[in-house]
């Protein structure tokens, strides 16, 4: 088995992203602020002053498409109008981004008017061509960026369906701003030789797990005790990125002909993993 961890701590979406761990608060001492006794104070979530990361992750997974749901949680707790959630090294997304990705104008109006920041993504989506020109106007370049996953502008604008119809037209005008990641071609060998079990500790969830997407074949990446995988996008020379992670590098090593090993990179050595025979 190898362990290999450098000072970074492995962070590809841990499990406590939806398991909290909790603190209990000594009786004692809050007795003796208050200067008499009291009950023991009710337990804690591990993350606190920060909201619940448990709570944080569901607003941003509802915010694809549950209104219902996002609006129970957005009025228990305004402030998550404003939720950001990474899904893994570093692919962040927004509340609002999720939406906007989505097409779901209604969810996207209430986090706005909830707090949540609207950008370039969101007036895509939204239809509104004067804020998306001029968005481009001062920062050259801006139609290149990705939103979550790696999901174009141009995509943001055609979620919005016909009412963003102007800014998909404006935006096919400029060339780029639907420029998804450049990769290699992976065949169905080469995809079978990654897939297994990858060890980098020796707990219970100390292992990576590469594996195909049932629904449209692709190679993914997990945690062990993870829900959600990440995409992993084929750069040649047994090397990937995960999804909206470009400069992530995720390199497999190979004994003779037999995948045995992954690394993981940003841009120093996060983990190493070694599938066990």
């Amino acid at each position: 088995m190898v362990t290999e961890i450098t000072r970074r701590s492995f962070a590809i979406g841990a499990p406590a992203a939806g398991v909290c761990t909790f603190l209990a608060i000594d009786s004692s001492a809050a007795a003796i602020q208050s200067g008499s006794s009291t009950e023991p104070a009710a337990s804690i979530y591990e993350a606190f002053p920060s909201q619940d990361p448990a709570i944080v992750r569901e607003t941003v997974a509802t915010s694809h498409g549950n209104f219902k749901r996002v609006r129970e949680l957005v009025e228990a707790s305004p402030a998550l109008a404003k939720a950001n959630w990474d899904w893994g090294y570093g692919d962040w997304e927004s509340a609002l981004g999720a939406a906007s990705h989505t097409g779901n104008r209604d969810i996207a109006t209430f986090l706005i008017e909830h707090g949540a920041r609207p950008n370039i993504f969101s007036a895509a989506m939204f239809g509104q061509l004067d804020v998306v020109k001029a968005l481009v106007a001062a920062s050259p370049g801006v139609q290149r960026i990705h939103g979550p996953h790696g999901i174009t502008l141009l995509s943001h604008a055609r979620a919005g369906g016909e009412l963003a119809s102007e800014v998909v037209k404006y935006l096919e005008t400029l060339g780029d701003a639907d420029v998804g990641y450049q990769t290699e071609t992976l065949t169905d060998d080469e995809k079978k030789s990654y897939l297994g079990v990858y060890y980098f500790g020796t707990g219970d969830l100390d292992h990576l797990e590469i594996y195909e997407q049932r629904r449209n074949k692709a190679l993914m990446i997990k945690r062990s005790g993870q829900r959600f995988g990440r995409t992993l996008f084929y750069l040649g020379l047994h090397e990937f990125h995960p999804a909206g992670a470009p400069f992530v590098r995720i390199k497999f090593a190979l004994e003779g002909n037999q995948v045995v090993e992954v690394t993981i990179r940003d841009p120093e050595v996060i983990v190493t993993g070694r599938i066990i025979s």
